[in-house]
C-alpha cells in the first residue's frame, strides 16, 4: 500500500525516461505445470522475490497447490503449500459473505441505513436525510468516505478491538459526495460492515467467520491474527533480504487474513461451484451472483455490469472476464481470480511488494489456465446514442480515493472526450483510448495491440443535478467542466512548470555573478532569492517522499523527522511564494532591470497561484500523521 501511495503522489513530478530498446517477446504460455513452475521460479529469481504460494483450481478440485522459494531467507526455510501468507484485501469478501448470511436469515437488509444498525459508529454525511449510508455502500465502496489515512495505516493495533479501531479512524469517515453515486475504494467500509455482524450476532467477527466460513469451506489454518513464526512466511522489502515487522492492521476484517495455498484452493473452488462445498450448498448460488454484480453506483443503475460488487470485482485480461479480488500489505501481494463460466481459477501470494514480479506471475498463470479456452464472444458494435455528441468536452476525475490526492488527480486526470468514426475517444496525458458503443450509452474498450474487451467498461451517465458525468472503468467517475476552466488549468500548469525550470536554470548565473562586485545588484537580490527558496522547498517535498519510499507508512503515518519535515517544506514554500510576490511588488521599476522585474512578477504570480491552489486542497501545512 505504501508503494502505491508513493506512486500516486509522485507520478506528476517524475519525468518519463525513454530508452531505445527492442521490446522483448513475451514468454510462450506454459504447456504443463512443470513448465509453469519453471517460469514462476525464474520470475522470483529475476525479481529478487524470495517466495510464493500458489494454487490453480478446477471446478472438480485443485490442479496444483504448492509453495516456491523461501519463506525465511535467513533461516533457509522453504515455502510449502501449508505456509501462511498475508492475503491483504482479499480478506474483504468474508465481510460480504457474513452480511449476506444475515440478510438471508432476515436479520438485516443490504438497504438498511448504517446509523440504524450501529448508531455508535461515527461518520459525517451531509446528505444523510436524502442519501443515507446503507449497508450495501460499505461493501461496494460507495459511501464517499476517504480511504484510510496514513495514521490508520501506521497504527500497530495489537490487541485492539474492532470497535476501538473504528473509533481511532473516525476522522477519515466523511462523505465527499452523496453515497450511492460513485465508487471510491475505502478500507473502512468492510470494517464497519464487520462491526454490524458483531452487533447483530453477539460474536466477535473473526470467530463468526471461522465458524461459518473458514472451517466449512476447508480453510483449516486461515487466521486473522499473527500466526506462529514457523508456520508463516516472513515479509520482505523489495530487495528480498530485509524483513519487515508483522503489521497488526487496525481494521482486521479489511485485510489481515493469513492463509496458505492449501486454505485458498478450496476457497477458489467454493466460488467455482457457486457456493457449494463437497456437494453441499453452503451459500446459495444467487449470493455468489450478487457478490459479482455491482448495484449501488449511477453507472450500475444505468446498466454497466462491470465494476466492484460485494468485495468482488470484474477484471478484463487478454479477452477474458475474471472475478475475484487482489490484496496488498507492506511486503506482500496477493491475487485471487477465477473464470466462473470456464470452471477454473487461481490464487497466488508473494512475500515482497514487488509489483513487477506480481504482474509477471499473474500473466504467466493466466496464460496457462486459458491456453485451451475459447475467448468469450465480443458484443456487436452498435450505433452511437443520439445524444452522445452532447458529452463532448473536457472532464476531470471526480471520485478520488483520498481527498488529499484530489489536487493531483484533477490535473493529471484532465481528459478530453470526443467522438470520431462512431467511436468514443478519451484523450489525456497518457494518450488517447478508443471505445466502441455496444448498447445505448455503454462502450467497450478497443485495445491497440490486444484482444477486445468482452463487455462494456465505460458509460455516459444521464445528466443529473450535479452535472454531466462519464464512468470509466471500475472507480473513475469523470465530471464535465467548462472548456475555459480546462484550458486555464493547462495554461497555469504550463506557467508553473516553465517558471520552476527557469528559476533553476537562472539561479547558477546570478549566484556566480554575486562573487563579482561589478555584477552585484542588491535591489534584485530579494526577487531572486525568494523564488529559488520556494522552488527548492517544493523539490525537497518531493525528495522526502522519494527517500521515504521504503518506509512511507512508518515515516509519514507517525510524527517523525520525515513527516515533520514534509509539513515544514510546504510552509516554507507558501512563505517563500508570498515573499516573492512582496519583493516583486515593493521593488520600484527603476530599481531593477526591466527584464528582471517582469520575470520576477511572472514567477511570483505562478508561485502564488500554486501556493493558493495547494492551500485550498489542504496541502500547505499537511500533517500526514494527524
Amino acid at each position: 500500500m505504501g508503494k502505491l501511495l508513493l506512486s500516486a503522489l509522485l507520478l506528476p513530478f517524475i519525468p518519463s525516461i525513454c530508452v531505445a530498446a527492442t521490446k522483448p517477446e513475451p514468454p510462450k504460455p506454459a504447456q504443463s505445470i512443470p513448465e509453469l513452475r519453471e517460469q514462476l521460479e525464474k520470475i522470483l529469481k529475476d525479481a529478487h522475490t524470495p517466495g510464493m504460494s500458489v494454487a490453480i483450481v478446477r471446478r472438480d478440485g485443485p490442479e496444483w497447490v504448492a509453495g516456491l522459494g523461501k519463506a525465511d531467507v535467513a533461516a533457509g526455510r522453504d515455502v510449502t503449500g501449508e505456509t501462511l501468507f498475508r492475503i491483504g484485501s482479499t480478506s474483504k469478501a468474508f465481510a460480504s459473505l457474513s452480511i449476506l448470511k444475515l440478510v438471508r436469515e432476515g436479520r438485516i437488509s443490504l438497504d438498511d441505513p448504517v446509523r440504524k444498525l450501529v448508531p455508535d459508529v461515527g461518520f459525517d454525511n451531509r446528505w444523510e436525510a436524502t442519501n443515507p449510508v446503507h449497508v450495501v455502500n460499505l461493501l461496494e465502496h460507495t459511501t464517499g468516505w476517504d480511504d484510510m489515512h496514513l495514521r490508520e495505516y501506521a497504527k500497530d493495533a495489537v490487541g485492539m478491538t474492532l470497535r476501538d479501531g473504528l473509533e481511532y479512524g473516525r476522522p477519515s469517515r466523511f462523505s465527499r459526495w452523496p453515497p450511492g453515486t460513485r465508487m471510491a475504494y475505502c478500507n473502512t467500509g468492510p470494517a464497519v460492515a464487520a462491526y454490524i455482524v458483531e452487533r447483530v450476532t453477539g460474536q466477535r467477527f473473526e470467530d463468526y467467520v471461522t465458524q461459518n466460513f473458514f472451517l466449512p469451506i476447508g480453510m483449516k489454518t486461515a487466521t486473522y491474527f499473527q500466526p506462529e513464526r514457523q508456520s508463516a512466511t516472513v515479509l520482505y522489502h523489495t530487495d528480498g533480504k530485509t524483513p519487515l515487522p508483522y503489521w497488526n492492521i487496525v481494521y482486521r476484517p479489511a485485510g489481515s487474513i493469513n492463509a496458505s495455498a492449501q486454505d485458498m484452493a478450496p476457497y477458489v473452488q467454493f466460488y467455482l461451484n457457486r457456493g457449494a462445498v463437497n456437494g453441499t450448498q453452503l451459500v446459495p448460488a444467487a449470493e455468489i451472483d450478487r457478490m459479482e454484480s455491482p448495484t449501488s453506483t449511477w453507472a450500475a443503475r444505468e446498466g454497466l455490469k462491470a465494476g466492484y460488487g460485494l468485495s468482488n470485482y470484474w477484471n478484463f485480461q487478454e479477452g477474458f472476464v475474471y472475478h475475484g479480488h487482489n490484496g496488498g500489505v507492506d511486503g506482500g501481494l496477493t491475487e485471487l481470480a477465477y473464470l466462473p463460466d470456464y470452471g477454473v481459477g487461481y490464487f497466488f501470494s508473494i512475500n515482497t511488494g514487488n509489483g513487477d514480479a506480481f504482474g509477471k506471475i499473474s500473466k504467466a498463470i493466466r496464460s496457462y489456465i486459458t491456453l485451451k479456452l475459447q475467448k468469450p464472444a465480443v458484443p456487436a458494435v452498435a450505433p452511437l446514442a443520439p445524444d452522445a455528441p452532447d458529452y463532448t468536452g473536457w472532464y476531470e476525475p471526480n471520485s478520488s480515493r483520498q481527498s488529499f490526492m484530489q489536487f493531483l488527480d484533477r490535473l493529471a486526470g484532465l481528459t478530453r472526450v470526443h467522438f470520431r468514426d462512431g467511436k468514443l475517444l478519451l484523450s489525456g496525458v497518457n494518450g488517447t483510448e478508443s471505445f466502441i458503443p455496444v448498447r445505448g450509452r455503454l462502450f467497450r474498450y478497443v485495445a491497440k495491440d490486444g484482444p477486445p474487451e468482452p463487455a462494456a467498461s465505460v458509460a455516459l451517465l444521464a445528466p443529473n443535478s450535479e452535472g454531466r458525468f462519464i464512468q470509466a472503468g471500475m472507480s473513475t467517475t469523470f465530471r464535465l467542466i467548462p472548456a475555459w476552466q480546462a484550458l486555464l488549468e493547462i495554461v497555469l500548469v504550463a506557467l508553473f512548470v516553465l517558471s520552476l525550470i527557469s528559476i533553476l536554470v537562472y539561479a547558477p548565473f546570478w549566484i556566480i555573478g554575486g562573487f563579482f562586485k561589478r555584477r552585484r545588484r542588491p535591489a534584485e537580490r530579494a526577487m531572486r532569492i525568494w523564488p529559488l527558496i520556494a522552488v527548492l522547498s517544493l523539490l525537497a517535498f518531493v525528495g522526502i517522499f522519494i527517500v521515504s519510499a521504503g518506509e512511507i507508512i512508518t515515516r509519514m503515518g507517525n510524527l517523525t523527522f520525515w513527516s515533520a519535515s514534509l509539513c515544514l517544506t510546504t510552509l516554507v514554500f507558501a512563505a517563500a511564494s508570498l515573499m516573492s510576490a512582496f519583493a516583486a511588488w515593493r521593488t520600484r521599476p527603476d530599481g531593477a532591470r526591466k527584464s528582471v522585474h517582469i520575470f520576477s512578477v511572472i514567477v511570483a504570480a505562478a508561485l502564488m497561484i500554486t501556493a493558493s491552489y495547494l492551500a485550498w486542497w489542504g496541502v500547505i501545512g499537511i500533517r500526514t500523521w494527524a
